[in-house]
């Protein structure tokens, strides 16, 4: 269990990336979900022991993460939302490398452990070519690779599968679904469906804030009867916009289709509509808006 409580973080230009976030992570797949600004990628490299917090506590299981960041990173596996690699080196060559600095001496069993990693993420057909020629998709997959080297406990992702064709993104989808089992997963990401696709927890972070969590079905649950959706012109959204509580919009064969979330019926043509999980999303970030006039942070 990753217990993270009352974590706060200011930088030193005043920003404050994180407020107050308390949250319980157990074994498995733990989605957590927020736009782009959020303070997602802020919260993982505190968890990384990437950065020191203002204030709050990290534990893991016996180990307190930030008083003992060596243990903690003993036991990580981490890929960030951007990594880098050395371009002219082999997906095996680089991963060799990075099992000698994670620890693992004996060159036979660094053989086997490699090729394993090689096997388990598709990579080991194209393991001797340069990264460099790598599709995005691959890239990802050698990022998990080198996030498995000693078998960790705790694996943070960070939008892994952003800019990923839907094929690579399947793949991606079916590897973290395989490696998530036993272990603590963070899967932080502004993709809806890759958290309804993957995780059986999940939490919503908006401006520093963790403004929902709980089970995917819980959080549909909450708010069923509460969604209605209508078929509009394009130019009739604003009015929409002012009259109700409009939590997204989309277009179908050139119509509009918004989505409001109230507990009465509007009336004026809406429908019922059985609520998602990007509902749910949805209805939070409003709820987060209309809170704090902002949903954004560093």
């Amino acid at each position: 269990m990753l217990s993270i409580k009352n974590l706060t973080h200011t930088y030193p230009n005043g920003v404050q990336a994180l407020r107050n976030v308390t949250l319980d992570i157990p074994k498995g797949m733990f989605g957590l979900l927020g736009p782009n600004g959020a303070g997602k990628s802020s919260l993982m490299r505190t968890i990384a022991t990437l950065q020191q917090p203002t204030s709050g506590s990290i534990t893991f299981g016996d180990l307190d993460v930030l008083k003992d960041p060596d243990s903690i990173r003993r036991t990580l596996g981490y890929l960030p939302q951007d990594f880098g690699v050395y371009p002219r080196g082999s997906a095996y060559d680089l991963l060799d490398h990075l099992a000698v600095l994670k620890g693992i001496t004996n060159g036979k069993e660094r053989k086997e452990v490699v090729e394993g990693l090689l096997v388990q993420t598709n990579l080991f057909e194209v393991r001797k070519k340069k990264l460099a020629t790598y599709s995005g998709g691959m890239r990802q997959r050698f990022g998990i690779a080198q996030a498995l080297i000693g078998d960790p406990q705790l694996i943070i992702v960070d939008e892994p599968t952003a800019g990923l064709d839907p094929e690579e993104r399947n793949r991606f989808h079916n590897l973290l679904a395989e490696i998530g089992e036993e272990v603590v997963v963070i899967l932080s990401t502004h993709i809806v469906d890759d958290v309804a696709d993957l995780c059986p927890n999940m939490a919503i972070l908006a401006g520093g804030q963790i403004i929902s969590q709980g089970t995917p079905a819980e959080l549909t649950g909450a708010i069923k009867g509460a969604i209605w959706k209508k078929e509009i012109d394009k130019s009739e959204l604003d009015a929409h916009k002012k009259a109700h509580n409009v939590i997204s919009s989309h277009l179908s064969m050139g119509r509009t289709i918004i989505f409001v979330n109230t507990a009465d019926n509007p009336g004026d043509g809406f429908e019922p509509s059985n609520p998602t999980l990007e509902d749910v999303y949805f209805s939070a970030i409003a709820s987060s808006r209309m809170v704090t006039g902002t949903a954004d942070a560093a």
